[in-house]
């Protein structure tokens, strides 16, 4: 693409969406899109091996944000949460759970405005997205960009786990994606062939060898340029250098739930008196930017084996070479695993009428903790997830400099019953645990070192140890009221030649990981964009090219 020429669409922001927009996008050859990316290509090799995503969620392609604790958590120095930083976004770092929630997320969020975004509407998109490697039905789609996958390796621990979770009365649960969550099971993951599936790998890189897709990464867009009411442009830095660039239909937002919303503000849109404070001048008074905010909080159980039950023993080189030489010659084996093998869904209460506490299970030591080891070197994780919080929060600029960060207030735990689901979900974990399969495995507890008793004690370990899930969503909800950001067809209110299109519009978060949502919204806005026809709907289910630019 030459520079002198303008592309059709800029796309801030090459995470999970961004890529999938770019991928579908430039599939009609008139169409010139330009993808600005903060981070870097996606060439580390920890992305693409599955089990390396211990490596990925802690590493050097992660963006630190602090956020202010709620007067409900514990108190910690400095409370943080990481972002991906990376072409191909959570997709390229995460533990490649494919997850969709359930149907009444989606009906939950055409109920509150976001028409067109009922499970009805959005299961075509799932469908188009997916290449899974077992289901072909009413719920799954072949023949589609991302790699859907059975677990290639899974660890006889985490069969084990099953079976305790069957013994504490969850049934096996053959697809967690059929509609119904309840139960326990293996997560299927974004994988093929031994491989990560991002949206980077699955979409961008199919379109390689093309002329009208640019990918330039190390950009970080400063502000929207807004004239006469319609985005033409973007202001961004790049090697140290402020450039201009202009779009001759669309700039598209795609940035994330921190970024998008802070994006917005420091274009001048969003809520009016919060934006003259930092003396920003206003372009559009939307006083529900950055409101809304809303994640997933996780807290872990993580236990002592008996013996070398667990990947704890891959970290030792003999353990390590063995598994490395089994992918190298066989493409299979540890390597393949995401480690976070087996999960499960179940409800807090009875009389809910879907689950609301997920769980996951790590045949490892702390890998989502932070904990190298535990005594006796050998360990296993419980994760624990409240799928449906009723706390929200929001997102504030801290100033009118674009490399100053946001100002994070998820307000984590601040509603009784997200405390209350948490417990109940510390206990549920600690009840699968203490189950006769797995006792001839488990030394002893870590953390906690002894079983928690009364609901004081659960509580308080909730308290303690529940930290952001890393799925911020909502910050820029679509909808058709005056808190709402984004209409239906996802274009900022008031503002021409604008959209956002990221896991912010979503409404309420969904049941469960976000990364399939994210690239369903990508596919759906696709359509949106270049007037294509809805894919085929289910009644009967219920509620590429790539320059890379210097």
């Amino acid at each position: 693409m030459s520079s002198k020429e303008k592309p059709d669409f800029i796309i801030i922001g090459g995470g999970s969406t961004g890529s999938t927009l770019a991928g579908r996008l430039t599939e009609n050859p008139d169409v010139r899109v330009t993808l600005l990316e903060e981070g870097p290509k996606d060439w580390n090799p920890y992305i693409h091996f599955p089990v390396t995503y211990y490596k990925t969620a802690k590493g050097p392609l992660l963006k630190r944000y602090e956020y202010v604790r709620s007067d409900v958590q514990a108190f910690q120095q400095s409370p943080t949460m990481v972002q991906a930083r990376v072409l191909g976004g959570g997709s390229s770092v995460n533990a490649m759970l494919y997850v969709r929630g359930v149907p009444a997320d989606y009906d939950e969020w055409e109920s509150l405005g976001a028409t067109g975004w009922s499970y009805r509407d959005v299961l075509p998109y799932f469908k188009k997205a997916e290449d899974n490697n077992r289901f072909c039905n009413d719920t799954h789609g072949v023949g589609g960009p991302l790699g859907v996958s059975d677990q290639d390796y899974t660890h006889p621990l985490t069969k084990v786990w099953l079976q305790a979770c069957q013994q504490a009365g969850l049934p096996y649960n053959d697809d967690f994606n059929s509609g119904d969550q309840t139960g326990c099971g293996l997560y299927q993951i974004t994988t093929k062939n031994g491989r990560r599936s991002s949206a980077a790998v699955a979409y961008l890189k199919p379109a390689r060898g093309k002329p009208n897709l640019t990918v330039m990464t190390g950009c970080t867009v400063a502000r929207v340029i807004v004239e006469r009411g319609r985005a033409i442009g973007v202001e961004y830095k790049q090697g140290g250098k402020i450039k201009k660039m202009f779009a001759d239909r669309e700039v598209i937002i795609s940035a994330g739930s921190f970024n998008s919303a802070k994006l917005l503000m420091l274009s001048g849109i969003g809520p009016g008196e919060h934006l003259r404070r930092h003396g920003i001048p206003l372009v559009q008074d939307l006083p529900g930017v950055g409101k809304n905010y809303q994640d997933h909080m996780e807290m872990s159980l993580v236990y002592r084996l008996s013996g070398p039950h667990s990947y704890d023993k891959y970290k030792k080189l003999g353990w390590k070479a063995l598994a490395g030489m089994q992918y190298a010659l066989f493409g299979s084996g540890p390597v393949t695993s995401n480690v976070a093998e087996g999960g499960a869904f179940w409800r807090s209460k009875p009389s809910l009428p879907h689950p609301d506490l997920q769980l996951f299970f790590l045949a490892g030591a702390g890998v989502e903790e932070g904990v190298d080891t535990v005594p006796g070197g050998n360990g296993c994780t419980l994760s624990i997830t409240q799928t449906r919080p009723k706390s929200r929060g929001y997102v504030e600029l801290s100033g009118a400099d674009p490399e100053l960060p946001p100002v994070i207030v998820p307000n984590y735990l601040k509603e009784p019953e997200d405390l209350a689901c948490m417990a109940e979900g510390a206990r549920l974990g600690q009840e699968i645990m203490h189950q006769r399969a797995l006792s001839p495995y488990i030394a002893g507890g870590h953390a906690p070192e002894r079983p928690l008793r009364t609901q004081e004690e659960f509580e308080a370990f909730v308290r303690s140890e529940a930290h952001p899930g890393l799925h911020p969503c909502g910050t820029c909800r679509m909808g058709v009221d005056g808190m709402s950001v984004v209409s239906p067809d996802l274009k900022v209110h008031g503002i021409d030649g604008l959209r956002v299109i990221d896991a912010s519009v979503m409404p309420n978060v969904v049941s469960g990981n976000l990364n399939s949502v994210v690239i369903m919204i990508g596919e759906k806005a696709s359509d949106m964009l270049l007037g294509n026809r809805v894919p085929q709907k289910h009644p009967e289910v219920s509620s590429t090219a790539i320059h890379y630019a210097n």
